[in-house]
């Protein structure tokens, strides 16, 4: 079965020192100058301060020193630590930065642990140069996230409705494979209205770009949308992994004993489920319907609801909507949710939907509220089949 979308598998087999923190601060004495303890505590303490405190913190790294010092992969002139030839190499298959091997430290942090926290370690430098840009950063996040493709430079537009697939599939229990043609779809602002159902906090975005921001956030579990706490989070999250990852006696502030193995870390989650992840959750929310169950269901209401004489009988949307809402709470929809699941089972031929040709003053509000964008159309009724 492959990876889960948003999982990243750190290899350190070829790592020598095996110790997590001792990983963090080999990566950073290998850079240009090396760090002093003050150095090392001021700009590692972020990734570490959600798992130790300052103090442990300050001993964690000097546990961290004897260990690669013992080690042969670093070493301690005039309070000033850097890695040795033998350190460096180990730095660069830990940050598998390639022959380059890591310089500034902003670079191997924003760009080399970033990148190892997406699961990205392996990909194209220029891949990887594409996280220094927030748009970047964002969606690289999503991309792993929630399993989309493409290129790295990804235009909103185009993610966004991407977006909204994952929305339109999770909204059907993940048992169908959503997709548009290049010439068809939801409108843009339809289409974000459905990935804002993604959000942690389901709402319409005023735009493409603050949607983006905010599921790139919520999926990492940053508190804001800037790119700085982007990072800190994934970082923190990548932290947590090599922790849980090491024995019991490589997390605590102890020198590491070195070994030339180990298991791979394991995979470390950017969401807890992927909204297209169909793994059932122990008491988890109540699964979505499929096609056939939403279309029997929509059919049955219409059917009691519909208006007109026979062979042209049709229910307004909104009062389909209104009764499936309390019919079938458990399914947890949303009202546009509900609406773009309908032009979905109507192109596939699950059901039929009509749009109103004659605007009668007398339902005006009905077919307001019925209104259900698709491509080129507008649909207001779903038709009764006899």
């Amino acid at each position: 079965m492959p990876a889960r979308a948003g999982e990243a598998v750190i290899d350190t087999a070829r790592v020598v020192a095996v110790g997590p923190i001792d990983l963090l601060v080999l990566a950073r004495i290998a850079c240009d100058g090396g760090a002093t303890r003050a150095e090392m505590a001021r700009e590692l303490g972020p990734m570490l301060q959600h798992k130790l405190s300052p103090a442990e913190i300050r001993a964690a790294i000097e546990a961290a020193g004897g260990s690669l010092a013992s080690a042969g992969l670093a070493g301690e002139m005039r309070g000033r630590w850097s890695a040795t030839e033998e350190g460096r190499r180990e730095a660069v298959a830990f940050l598998e930065t390639g022959a380059a091997g890591p310089t500034a430290w902003d670079a191997v942090r924003d760009i080399a642990l970033v990148a190892k926290a997406l699961g990205l370690g392996r990909e194209t430098a220029a891949r990887k140069k594409a996280l220094v840009r927030p748009e970047g950063l964002r969606t690289l996040i999503l991309q792993k996230s929630y399993g989309i493709k493409g290129k790295k430079n990804i235009p909103d537009a185009k993610l966004r409705a991407q977006l909204a697939l994952v929305a339109l599939e999770r909204a059907f229990g993940n048992k169908i494979k959503a997709g548009f043609s290049k010439s068809s779809g939801l409108p843009s602002k339809a289409a974000r209205t459905l990935a804002g159902q993604l959000a942690a906090s389901p709402r319409e975005f005023p735009t493409d770009a603050k949607l983006i921001a905010q599921l790139a956030a919520d999926a990492v579990g940053a508190p804001q949308t800037d790119p700085e706490a982007l990072r800190l989070a994934l970082l923190r999250r990548f932290v947590t992994t090599l922790l849980d990852a090491a024995p019991s006696r490589q997390r605590a502030a102890k020198p590491c004993m070195p070994t030339s193995t180990s298991a791979p870390v394991a995979p470390a989650r950017l969401v807890e489920t992927a909204a297209n992840d169909a793994t059932p959750k122990a008491n988890g929310p109540a699964p979505r319907p499929g096609l056939e169950e939403f279309a029997q269901a929509v059919r049955r209401v219409a059917g009691h609801k519909a208006q007109g004489w026979p062979g042209n009988r049709k229910a307004f949307i909104s009062q389909v909507w209104d009764a499936i809402r309390v019919e079938k709470e458990i399914w947890g929809l949303s009202e546009i949710e509900f609406k773009c699941m309908l032009t979905e089972a109507h192109r596939r031929g699950a059901l039929a939907l009509a749009n109103a040709d004659l605007r009668s003053k007398d339902h005006r509000q009905e077919i307001e509220r019925s209104a259900t964008p698709d491509r080129n159309t507008i649909w207001h009724y779903v038709r009764v089949e006899e």
